[in-house]
């Protein structure tokens, strides 16, 4: 990931065309006028034919541009790029679009390795170009321009670019950002995200993606970047690809759009799926996002339109509030006898300008309630009075009231009004109601990121030893199929609870003795590496209530295999208490790994007919409770767990452990290729797993090394001795918010000053959350951690740096708590943080420090820090350890 040099791509002072032309219909005539019709910088063209282009002189080559140029445009052949690059790079030049289609795999990677050796940037190659309408450069062959707005548009596909500027245009859509990717050799949806997520003059970034190369530096700078501001992304490709050969049913059920969804919801992203419904969601997040209502009123003066819109909020999955008995009285009290007496509040079509009024005041009482206002125009009163009287009341903070006006010439002034005032308005019911679920949506997103776990152990710590016994057994023996008694065995070392099973041999009697010895009724089933999917070859038989059953069953299931399955070696029987657990659900939990993202957790409803009822949600690895919950929320079968009538609710606390037991076994066993608990039995006392199927990878596809976000680092964490008292150093982590928060109040008013610059000790949870759930892929944050005498926890120090996209520098912050300083932990803590960045290859580490914080400026010089005077401010120092000399690595 990297923004190195993208200011000079976006922010231009000198723009050399390298092919400009004059040529009509030409690329470099069209890029040519494009950037003389608006850019006030310094514009040179290059073209070995030609002399002057259109009055102004242009030059045959690089060397006799009179200036460097901060940026080029390339739309010269193929074959001439990677040697322009390789001189532009050796001139000064830092960035290019590189327009020119056709480069072939040699040619693009002759142009990367020449850009890389100069920390030139490249946009494309085989791009329309970008735009950046504040600085007035369009480096586009674009057939119009984009007008100034807060909006960033990012697209892989270049048609889709000039579709969209006209749309766009028509409809008085401005942009920050313009930009066409094309085959995203260098700069790509990462690097933009980055660049995008800080840049003042954007307030929302859309994305068309066709596809992602780099999963983890997609998910870091997403995750970073949807933390500042709306992120909108249209994918194309939502067909399921799942993978046919799958031995799971998970395998199968994992498509890769599913998988995509999966990695939006976890990035704090939204995702819609149409370029219209892109503007509508930016819109309404512009406008609306600080509303917090999950339910909806309409407020109409039509039936018609009512029913429209409550017919797109029942499609759309938007509750509609149910109006109780006080609001029903404020209703009645300033609306005719014939109103409605419903949501939708129907004021009935000869409504005059107060009667609206009135509603919506009565309305705002509900504080819970967002509200769609549809109006119809008559000929009463006309809609732009009506606009104009509701204005004070749609304008109230928080945001309450979406607004629909139906019709066109009038309502038009109505419509300029409310969209004026920064109101959300729309053309149609439908396109309000859709709006409003996509808030709803990305308020979930938003509020996955902010969760904040229980600090207790979910469940007990898996037994490695036993797991990799089992692993290199199996795939020692040339095998790659757990039989499923080894799956169990796997899930049980794992802390997963498993009904017990025993082998019995591929005989009837022997199966007969086997169920006696564990107690009828019981389940037998095949026990065979050939056969996956037993209950396809009829190899499951339930509820078994004595030996003449069992013998029964035994040899049917011989039989009917050998029948079948002629090919197949029967290894045996496994046999198994019949489990009955009262108002019980019966679940899935599987796990896969898509090719792009890696592992990826499936969670819902099993049983026998999994593939058919296809109730499931996917989600990325880790996971933590919080986010097993989300997990879970997401299927149809959540509501039932939740219980309903005489149905008590599920041990939801037992399906999250599974969950995040499930989630760690991907992290430590790099050979798993896809599991399958099918299925989780679970009701209110609990849950176990009655069969399950694991499948090994020599290839090591899972494992925390392939997690799309990485995990918590737990190969950092280190004991030292401070004081003499045993202190764990240790990464830190979501569910430390509690105990940050004692740390925090723990601190003197004086020091949080000097190391914060504020005197405030309280901290809301959002300011919480952000410090505790970091990205450990960009973001280094260590706490002291000391055990108390009752068995729980305190943090007595922290260290974090915050590493720029290039990895280039890490701005560091480090405190101990009050009643300790002195003692050295400062000292042990920033050595923590040295090493871990030196390893990581960051090359230097800065820092702002109060220039009468005399304890933290000696500290610096001990740690051998150079010290100068601020710029900015004459109270300041800027301190610095240079890391490594040589440039740095690539995290």
């Amino acid at each position: 990931m990297s923004i190195r040099n993208l200011d000079a791509l976006f922010a231009p002072n000198t723009v050399a065309v390298f092919g400009a032309s004059e040529r009509p219909g030409s690329v470099g005539a069209t890029i040519w006028r494009n950037l003389r019709a608006e850019f006030s910088g310094q514009l040179l063209g290059v073209n070995p034919k030609r002399r002057e282009i259109d009055g102004v002189p242009v030059y045959p080559n690089a060397a006799a541009l009179p200036a460097v140029p901060d940026l080029a445009v390339i739309c010269t052949p193929a074959a001439t790029v990677p040697g322009l690059i390789e001189e532009l790079g050796r001139l000064g030049t830092r960035a290019a679009v590189v327009v020119t289609a056709g480069l072939d795999k040699a040619q693009k990677q002759r142009m990367l390795d020449a850009a890389r050796r100069h920390t030139l940037r490249i946009l494309g190659p085989n791009c329309i170009g970008m735009l950046v309408p504040h600085w007035g450069l369009n480096a586009s062959f674009a057939h119009i321009g984009a007008q100034k707005g807060d909006i960033a548009f990012v697209s892989q596909s270049g048609a889709l670019v000039t579709a969209m500027l006209d749309w766009a245009g028509s409809r008085g859509i401005g942009f920050s950002h313009f930009v066409s990717l094309g085959e995203h050799a260098d700069v790509d949806f990462g690097d933009m995200l980055d660049y995008l997520g800080s840049d003042p003059r954007t307030r929302a970034i859309l994305l068309y993606i066709e596809s992602i190369e780099a999963p983890r530096k997609f998910m870091s700078a997403a995750r970073a970047a949807a933390r500042n501001k709306p992120v909108i992304v249209v994918k194309a490709g939502r067909s399921a690809q799942g993978q046919k050969a799958a031995a799971s049913h998970t395998g199968a059920l994992a498509g890769s759009d599913d998988v995509f969804d999966a990695a939006i919801s976890r990035a704090g992203m939204l995702r819609v799926f149409t370029l219209q419904h892109l503007f509508l969601a930016a819109e309404l997040l512009a406008r609306f996002r600080d509303n917090k209502s999950e339910r909806m009123v309409i407020l109409t003066n039509g039936g018609g339109a009512g029913v429209m819109a409550a017919d797109a909020a029942a499609h759309a999955g938007v509750e509609l509030t149910e109006l109780d008995e006080a609001m029903l009285a404020r209703l009645d009290a300033v609306l005719p006898a014939n109103w409605s007496r419903g949501n939708p509040v129907d004021i009935i079509g000869d409504a005059p300008g107060q009667r609206y009024v009135d509603a919506l005041t009565a309305l705002r009482e509900d504080r819970h309630s967002a509200i769609l206002f549809v109006q119809a125009p008559t000929a009463i009163v006309p809609s732009t009075d009506i606009a104009r009287a509701l204005l004070p009341l749609a304008t109230l903070k928080p945001s309450r009231l979406m607004g629909c006006w139906l019709g066109f010439d009038a309502v038009n002034e109505a419509r300029a009004i409310f969209r004026g005032a920064g109101v959300p308005d729309y053309d149609t019911p439908e396109e309000a109601v859709r709006a409003f679920s996509f808030l709803q949506a990305y308020r979930r997103h938003q509020e996955e990121l902010l969760q904040t776990p229980s600090s207790a152990p979910l469940g007990p710590v898996a037994d490695l030893a036993a797991i990799r016994a089992i692993v290199n057994d199996v795939l020692g023996s040339g095998r790659e199929l757990l039989s499923e008694p080894e799956a169990k065995a796997l899930l049980h070392a794992a802390g997963l609870p498993v009904v017990p099973t025993h082998i019995a041999a591929a005989d009837a009697e022997a199966a007969v003795r086997a169920a006696q010895a564990v107690g009828f009724p019981v389940v037998i089933k095949i026990l065979s590496h050939q056969i996956s999917h037993k209950s396809d070859v009829g190899g499951v038989r339930l509820n078994l209530a004595n030996a003449d059953e069992v013998r029964e069953a035994a040899r049917a299931m011989l039989a009917r295999v050998a029948a079948e399955r002629p090919g197949a070696l029967v290894d045996g029987f496994t046999v198994q208490p019949m489990v009955k657990l009262r108002q019980s659900h019966e679940l899935i939990v599987g796990a896969s790994v898509d090719p792009l993202f890696g592992p990826v957790i499936l969670f819902g409803q099993g049983g026998v007919s999994v593939e058919v009822v296809a109730d499931r949600a996917l989600a990325l690895p880790p996971l933590n409770g919080p986010l097993a919950q989300a997990l879970i929320a997401r299927t149809r079968v959540a509501k039932l767990l939740r219980g309903y009538r005489d149905q008590p609710a599920a041990d939801m606390a037992a399906i999250e452990r599974v969950l995040v037991a499930i989630s760690q076994l991907l992290a430590d066993v790099p050979e798993i290729a896809e599991l399958d608990i099918n299925p989780l039995v679970v009701n209110a006392d609990g849950a176990v797993a009655l069969d399950a199927r694991v499948r090994l990878s020599a290839q090591r596809p899972a494992g925390a090394a392939n997690f799309a976000i990485r995990p918590y680092p737990v190969e950092q964490e280190e004991r030292i001795t401070h004081l003499g008292r045993e202190l764990l150093l240790r990464p830190i982590r979501p569910e430390d918010e509690l105990q940050h928060r004692a740390f925090i109040e723990k601190l003197s008013p004086e020091d949080v000053r000097l190391r914060v610059f504020y005197s405030r000790r309280t901290i809301e949870h959002s300011e919480l959350a952000r410090l505790t759930q970091i990205d450990y892929a960009r973001e280094v944050a260590f706490i002291a951690e000391g055990e108390l005498p009752d068995g729980g926890h305190e943090t007595l120090g922290t260290v974090r740096a915050g590493i720029d996209p290039d990895n280039d520098s890490a701005e560091f912050d480090v405190i101990v708590r009050s009643d300790i300083k002195g003692g050295g932990l400062g000292h042990m803590l920033m050595d923590k943080l040295v090493r871990t960045l030196r390893a990581h290859g960051t090359r230097r580490i800065v820092g702002t420090v109060l220039k009468e914080n005399s304890r933290m400026r000696l500290l610096a010089k001990r740690l051998g820090f150079a010290e100068s005077p601020s710029d900015d401010d004459p109270g300041l120092v800027h301190i610095e350890l240079p890391l490594h000399t040589t440039g740095a690595q690539e995290p």
